[in-house]
């Protein structure tokens, strides 16, 4: 396998139309450079995931990573946990992403028990769980469709188990939510994005990834059932949130 990651230079020559993002094979070869240059507190998420499952992950349970992309949370969990700690399954849309995850596991990670499948979230038929995590994967869905997905996950969950959702978010206030945009571009300029690679990106992005409030992820885990939320993280306007439900 080869292990070569590029440098994040999808945006950077002008377009005369900017194709809505996806997760093909351009990105998959540049992911890991996009995603430490444009998620602020991604390594931070990361290595707080093995800490999260050595304190509440029952020994031997299966743990889901939704929208694994390049199996990062795989990869965090099997430098913790031992591996009769846990069953990793990753699930992703993008074949591209699905490819590079299992060459990566595999070769990371022989002795641990991991998978990852094509799939689509939606519909995938969830065997019992102990944890769940969605990395930065809900923004990428219909608004519509997400309440149904999260209660599909609560349903999935063993009692005593945690979902782990790490999201881009907006706030309710027009004038705080655009100090936080502004604060965003200030990050990705100091990371070596241009103003063109910003406008561009921020164009495919347009009606691809949704953000809902802070608020409004607590509401919908309490809705599906999450006897306690907790907002554990936030770095700009990126969140992780980490809800249990109940033993009962």
């Amino acid at each position: 396998m080869s292990d070569a990651s590029y440098r994040d230079a999808i945006f950077s020559t002008p377009l005369d139309r900017v194709a809505r993002f996806s997760f093909d094979e351009r990105v998959v070869a540049c992911f890991p450079d996009m995603i430490r240059r444009s998620v602020p507190g991604y390594g931070q998420i990361l290595g707080m995931l093995g800490l999260i499952a050595a304190r509440h992950l029952r020994h031997g349970a299966r743990v889901y990573d939704l929208g694994c992309s390049l199996g990062a949370t795989g990869l965090a969990l099997a430098g913790t946990l031992s591996p009769a700690a846990f069953r990793y399954i990753g699930v992703d849309l993008s074949p591209a992403m699905v490819a590079r995850a299992r060459e990566t596991l595999t070769e990371e990670c022989p002795d641990h028990a991991m998978e990852v499948i094509e799939g689509d979230i939606r519909t995938l038929e969830y065997a019992p769980a102990g944890m769940i995590v969605l990395n930065f994967t809900l923004q990428f869905l219909a608004p519509e469709d997400r309440d149904a997905v999260i209660q599909r996950l609560y349903q999935a969950l063993e009692p005593g188990g945690v979902l782990v959702l790490s999201e881009k978010v907006k706030a309710a206030d027009e004038q705080e939510n655009a100090w936080l945009v502004e604060r965003y571009h200030d990050f990705k300029r100091a990371n070596g994005y241009s103003e063109m690679e910003i406008s561009q990106k921020r164009t495919a992005l347009e009606n691809v990834l949704i953000p809902d409030t802070l608020e409004g992820h607590h509401e919908r885990l309490a809705r599906a059932g999450f006897a306690r939320i907790h907002t554990w993280f936030q770095f700009l306007n990126f969140a992780s949130l980490i809800a249990f439900k109940d033993c009962r």
